[in-house]
């Protein structure tokens, strides 16, 4: 028989904790970038609003 087929429960279930792990830290990797992504958006149109009321009062103030 092949080593694949003489796999214990102990050996299973070693594995699929494995897997869970993996699955587990894979899944804090991904938040993480998402948190960092909604951050880098909101910033962005802080940003964005902060320049367009900058160029309003720029204007404003060469047509005085």
């Amino acid at each position: 028989m092949s080593k694949d087929s003489e796999l214990t429960s102990k050996d299973l279930e070693d594995r699929i904790n494995n897997l869970i792990k993996r699955f587990e830290e894979q899944k804090g990797i991904i938040d993480a970038y998402v948190k960092r992504e909604r951050g880098w958006k909101k910033d962005k149109v802080l940003h964005k609003k902060e320049i367009s009321k900058l160029e309003k009062d720029l204007r404003k103030a060469r047509s005085e």
